[in-house]
């Protein structure tokens, strides 16, 4: 069950989380300082019902997520940000966690750190650690696993008729493009300073694309 918010919450929560996938965000003028673009893969569990209400622009006061962004081609002022992967755990409008892998080299490292600022700016803006560590993914056809030390999560495709994948065009979002609805099995978060762990709820895969304007 979720609680639904005032249109007043709703246009606060959209402002100050630029890439949740609430409502198309307005880019920074930092954004627009830079050339940029990202093309990525997109896997998330969070503890909201099936399906969640967030994705659809009717945000839960509490959502509990964690979110494996796995960048295919981007890049920021000609630096390359292809091949970067990370999840990113999250209390929606409360705080984030950046966790990215370590198989990066230092160079993409640095033009990580100086993306994310405006790239993610939302969630940058209540980052609370961000850390290089192992980061394991396991996709198949019906699938996704992924873990970092303090994230866990495991979802499974939901099967609409004649067993076809549900997927929705025209989210509000451009991290929602292609979205296949999913369940979760396992979504486990345990750090130093918060702990849940979540089963039966919402998940999802997409593409995210992004540029500047």
């Amino acid at each position: 069950m979720y609680m639904p918010i005032s249109r007043r919450e709703f246009a606060a929560l959209a402002t100050s989380i630029s890439t949740f996938p609430l409502p198309q965000p307005t880019r920074s003028s930092a954004a627009n300082e830079h050339s940029w673009s990202v093309n990525a893969d997109v896997a998330e569990s969070c503890s909201c019902p099936i399906p969640c209400p967030c994705n659809f622009g009717n945000p839960v006061k509490h959502c509990d997520a964690s979110r494996l962004i796995q960048i295919r081609e981007g890049h920021v002022d000609g630096a390359d940000l292809t091949g970067i992967s990370f999840v990113l755990t999250f209390s929606m409008g409360e705080w984030s966690k950046f966790y990215v892998s370590d198989r990066i080299s230092h160079t993409q490292k640095t033009t990580f750190e100086k993306f994310l600022p405006f790239g993610f700016r939302g969630f940058h803006g209540m980052m609370r650690t961000l850390e290089y560590v192992p980061l394991e993914v396991d996709r198949t056809a019906t699938s996704v696993e992924f873990s970092v030390p303090e994230s866990s999560v495991v979802i499974e495709m939901v099967r609409g008729i004649g067993g076809k994948p549900i997927t929705i065009d025209g989210l509000l979002s451009s991290s929602l493009i292609g979205y296949t609805q999913y369940k979760s099995i396992r979504h486990v978060h345990k750090s130093p300073d918060v702990e849940f762990s979540y089963s039966n709820t919402n998940g999802f895969t997409s593409r995210m694309e992004m540029q500047s304007v």
